[in-house]
C-alpha cells in the first residue's frame, strides 16, 4: 500500500502519459514485494544483418509493473507491419543511430539519446531507414511483452522447425498477437509495403 500511494504521490506515470490505473491495479493486487536486482553489463547487442532482441528485465522481476528489451536493427531494415496493443504502453530510449517511427501515419525521427512514447491502442511500427546500425531499448507497462518477443525471435526459428513464411509459424504468431492484444488493420500489409519502397528498406 505504500508503494501505491508513493506512486500515485509522484505522479510518476501521469508523466509518462501512461493508463496508471492499470499499472496501479497490477501493484495493489501484487503480494510479493519487488526486490532489488543488479544486471551486469553486457557488450552491445548485435544486429547479425538483421533484427535480434535481448531481455533485460523481465515483468516477473518488478511484480508486474513492467519489464523491457534491448533491440538490435541493421541499417535500411524494416521492422513489423503497423500494428497496435490493447493494454500495452511502450517507451523507447535509442542507445544508437536514428530510430524512424511510423505513429498514426506520420513518421518521426528519435536520435541517439531521445525517448518515444507510444501509448496503447495506437497505430505504429519502427524501421532502421539509415545507413548505420540501430540499437534501443523497449520498455513495457502493463503486460509482459517480453514473452512475446522472446518467443518470436528465440523459439519460433528454422533450427526449432519454424521456417520464415511457413504456415506451421504463422498460426503460432497469430495465436500469440490474439493472447497479447495486438492489433493488426487492414492496411498494415500494404502501409508496410509503402515504407519499405519509400525508404529503400529490406
Amino acid at each position: 500500500m505504500e508503494r501505491r500511494n508513493f506512486l500515485q504521490s509522484t505522479a510518476f506515470f501521469s508523466l509518462l502519459g501512461l493508463q496508471s490505473s492499470s499499472v496501479l491495479n497490477n501493484l495493489s493486487e501484487t503480494t510479493e514485494p519487488i526486490k532489488p536486482f543488479l544486471l551486469p553489463s553486457q557488450p552491445p547487442l548485435a544486429h547479425n544483418n538483421g533484427m535480434d532482441i535481448r531481455v533485460w528485465v523481465r515483468n516477473g522481476a518488478t511484480s508486474g509493473l513492467f519489464s523491457s528489451i534491448e533491440c538490435a536493427v541493421a541499417p535500411k531494415l524494416m521492422g513489423p507491419a503497423p500494428h497496435a496493443h490493447k493494454e500495452l504502453d511502450e517507451l523507447m530510449y535509442v542507445l544508437e543511430g536514428t530510430a524512424s517511427v511510423l505513429l498514426g501515419d506520420e513518421v518521426v525521427e528519435i536520435q541517439a539519446g531521445g525517448w518515444h512514447m507510444r501509448p496503447r491502442m495506437i497505430k505504429h511500427t519502427f524501421f532502421n531507414a539509415s545507413d548505420q546500425p540501430l540499437r534501443f531499448i523497449d520498455m513495457y507497462f502493463n503486460q509482459p511483452f517480453e514473452e512475446y518477443l522472446e518467443t518470436i525471435f528465440h523459439q519460433l526459428t528454422p533450427e526449432n522447425g519454424y521456417p520464415s513464411g511457413s504456415e506451421k509459424r504463422s498460426l503460432e504468431i497469430k495465436r500469440l498477437s490474439e493472447k497479447f492484444g495486438l492489433i493488426r488493420f487492414d492496411n498494415s500489409d500494404q502501409q508496410k509495403k509503402q515504407l519499405m519502397k519509400e525508404y529503400g528498406l529490406k
